[in-house]
């Protein structure tokens, strides 16, 4: 009997690597844990593809099935007891990233990682590359699944110029040979602890990606990233701070003096070309610039793509004015430091909304955002007791209010916003979705049609100019 190769979960990226090992020839097993009418729908349709669907199925079933190798959907636990003993025995597990790069590693990629920062980057880099006529689609954390990108090539589609890959911890560690051309850093905060176990172990996993990596560029004003520079000589290190900050222990590949983009040979354009508000989005530019130009791009011809960068949905994006209040959707904010973050690129005073299901994580300077930029806070969602008590104790002088949730709080939002003389709402949960949503983006949606609802919205903002001005 041929043994099978093991899928484990029938999601996107499950049903996409069982299709592509399929198409490889592989026998394959896709075992899924649950059991509702849609999954029932589902295996029935894959079974007439030839693949073996197996519901209600807990992950020791894989001892008995005996596989070849095992692929993992990012969200199965790296750790599970059964996933180590396998691997102990010399059984190939692995993630379905890692299937696409074994698939389509004649290609060059360019991997991006980072607590905060990941996604925007991750599609300036792709818009720069397209915009310059090479082909770059994005796939991983964003866009397609890696398979369903390597799956397309398998079946002779030409491949692309560049896969551009927005890498999460849990991808990357179930990928253990994933050694991307360019690989980028962003962030580096607490997240995913229960997952992970440690703030020490959750860096080593982003710090894996770099070192394999063969150019990596690195956010020196991130104090984290930049404490591990000793384990990259030859990075090319950003910082919107001047060059200089970075000297002796580095020299900045791209830093900002006297508000041009600059490289130790001098400057390439000026950095206002990229509208997105905010700090953040200076390093995110500077990072995106530096890869595109170790992807043999032109400086004129990244400064015209930096400018016709639409930004990305669910960060800082303008959904509608009502009655002079802005509401801004930034729902892809699941953190702490990426909602702290949010309010420091946007003029007070607003009105936040935060909530969800919370992570592990300091609230220290969450906090202290929401004391220097906050009207008022409504707490909703499985975290709403929790942060409600936090922002009481720490900014007493906030409103605060605790609903149940997203619909209610945008309801009591516009209110809240005249009374304080807020001219914004701002939606940055600082939480994970899960409480309510089957991710940030059904959020965001959610958001997006409560806000249209409130009255006759206006043509939906250019993300350029997130405040809502021209």
């Amino acid at each position: 009997m041929v043994r099978a190769t093991a899928v484990v979960g029938l999601g996107r990226s499950g049903i996409s690597a069982a299709r592509l090992l399929h198409a490889q020839g592989h026998t394959v097993w896709l075992l899924e844990q649950h059991r509702t009418p849609q999954l029932h729908s589902t295996a029935a349709a894959l079974r007439q593809e030839g693949l073996h669907v197996q519901l209600d199925c807990a992950l020791p079933f894989l001892e008995q099935l005996n596989p070849r190798a095992v692929v993992l959907s990012p969200g199965v636990d790296w750790s599970e007891p059964v996933l180590v003993q396998l691997r102990r025995r010399g059984v190939p597990v692995y993630g379905e990233t890692e299937l696409a790069w074994q698939t389509v590693a004649s290609t060059p990629w360019i991997g991006v990682t980072g607590t905060n920062g990941k996604t925007t980057v991750t599609a300036m880099v792709s818009h720069l590359l397209q915009q310059a006529g090479r082909e770059a689609p994005i796939c991983g954390n964003s866009g397609a699944t890696a398979t369903e990108l390597a799956l397309e090539c398998h079946r002779g589609r030409h491949r692309p110029d560049w896969v551009v890959a927005e890498l999460s911890s849990f991808q990357i560690e179930a990928s253990p040979t994933l050694a991307p051309h360019i690989g980028i850093w962003s962030t580096l905060t607490p997240d995913h602890l229960d997952r992970h176990g440690s703030f020490a172990a959750y860096g080593a996993v982003k710090a894996a990606l770099i070192t394999r990596s063969a150019i990596p560029v690195l956010n020196g004003d991130d104090p984290e990233i930049w404490r591990r520079r000793h384990c990259w000589p030859t990075a090319r290190w950003i910082t919107c701070r001047s060059g200089a900050a970075l000297q002796p222990h580095r020299q900045a590949a791209l830093s900002i003096e006297e508000d041009m983009v600059t490289t130790p040979s001098g400057p390439l354009f000026r950095a206002n070309v990229l509208s997105l508000p905010g700090q953040h989005n200076r390093v995110n530019m500077l990072l995106a610039t530096a890869a595109a130009l170790e992807a043999g791009l032109e400086p004129g011809g990244i400064a015209a793509g930096l400018r016709s960068f639409p930004g990305v949905p669910h960060r800082l994006e303008t959904i509608a004015r009502h009655q002079g209040v802005a509401y801004i959707n930034d729902s892809k904010a699941t953190n702490y430091d990426a909602a702290r973050i949010a309010m420091a690129a946007l003029d007070g005073p607003l009105v936040l909304l935060a909530g969800g299901r919370a992570k592990q994580g300091e609230a220290h300077g969450w906090l202290e955002g929401i004391a220097a930029k906050a009207a008022a806070v409504i707490c909703y969602g499985e975290a709403g007791d929790a942060f409600a008590a936090q922002v009481r104790q720490t900014c007493p002088q906030v409103v605060c209010q605790r609903l149940q949730g997203l619909e209610e709080a945008v309801a009591r939002s516009h209110a809240l916003a005249l009374e304080q003389g807020a001219p914004t709402v701002l939606l940055s949960p600082a939480c994970a979705s899960f409480d309510q949503y089957s991710d940030f983006e059904a959020r965001g949606e959610h958001f997006r049609a409560l806000v249209q609802a409130l009255g006759e919205p206006t043509p939906r903002a250019n993300p350029e100019h997130p405040q809502g001005y021209p």
